[in-house]
């Protein structure tokens, strides 16, 4: 683990840095794909850019109304840089939101638009998995396994490692078969599949998860509940082509 990385004088935290790493990859991947869609790059790179502030933003704004009080105390430390000050699901949904609605007014359609996005999203999902592995979080439950890592003060599943290579798996597939002619939305939806299914199989080891009803992890019921919602929308996105092409 690498949380700060020191030259010289200066700190540089790492998990932040790999993940601005993930969204500058993330943007040339989207850039470079777009003209195979017959889409404009700079639209869609305006379309990440203000879906990434709007959602640092909000993640900001949605975290200090949860903590109004300590705010309200001291308002300047709304400021703050410090990145745990957020409120990271609301913000992204913020994010996505204001991404979306600008998509929309730009005229841009949805399923090849997410389709342009997926090798970006595939990668920045390898930027996290390493991000991950220099901070230390999303560790792993106590274990006897030989590769086991030490990690606060015990030996645990490296489910960053797990992580690492179940994103690079996906980030790979995913690249093999954009080239593929397929149904629009389809290669979208297969990456979110993926995703939701190695989430749900890396939870079974994590440490750190938020448990449910006493045994029950909350994020395998939305990884079941996402990959369930991606298996029927594949199933009819190809019924509605082979309707179209019979029609």
């Amino acid at each position: 683990m690498l949380p700060i990385l020191q030259v010289g004088p200066l700190a540089i935290q790492m998990p932040g840095l790999i993940l601005l790493a993930g969204v500058w990859i993330a943007v040339s991947l989207t850039d470079r794909e777009a003209p195979r869609y017959s889409l404009k790059p700079s639209t869609l790179s305006n379309m990440i850019l203000i879906g990434l502030v709007v959602g640092i933003l909000s993640a900001r704004f949605w975290y200090a109304i949860r903590f109004f009080d300590i705010y309200l105390d001291n308002p300047l430390s709304i400021f703050s840089l410090n990145p745990t000050t957020l409120a990271p699901l609301e913000g992204a949904l913020t994010g996505l939101a204001v991404a979306a609605f600008y998509g929309y007014r730009k005229g841009l359609p949805l399923w090849p638009t997410l389709d342009v996005l997926t090798p970006g999203l595939a990668a920045f999902g390898l930027a996290v998995g390493f991000a991950h592995l220099a901070s230390g979080d999303a560790f792993g439950m106590a274990t006897s396994v030989p590769w086991a890592i030490e990690l606060w003060g015990a030996q645990r599943h490296p489910t960053q490692i797990y992580e690492v290579l179940a994103a690079g798996f996906i980030f790979w597939l995913i690249w093999e078969i954009r080239r593929k002619n397929q149904v629009a939305g389809f290669l979208f939806l297969i990456f979110v599949a993926l995703t939701a299914l190695s989430r749900l199989v890396i939870e079974a080891f994590r440490g750190d998860s938020i448990i449910a009803f006493g045994s029950i992890r909350n994020a395998q019921l939305g990884s079941l509940l996402v990959l369930a919602v991606a298996l029927v929308g594949m199933h009819l996105l190809v019924r509605a082509q082979a309707q179209k092409t019979q029609g």
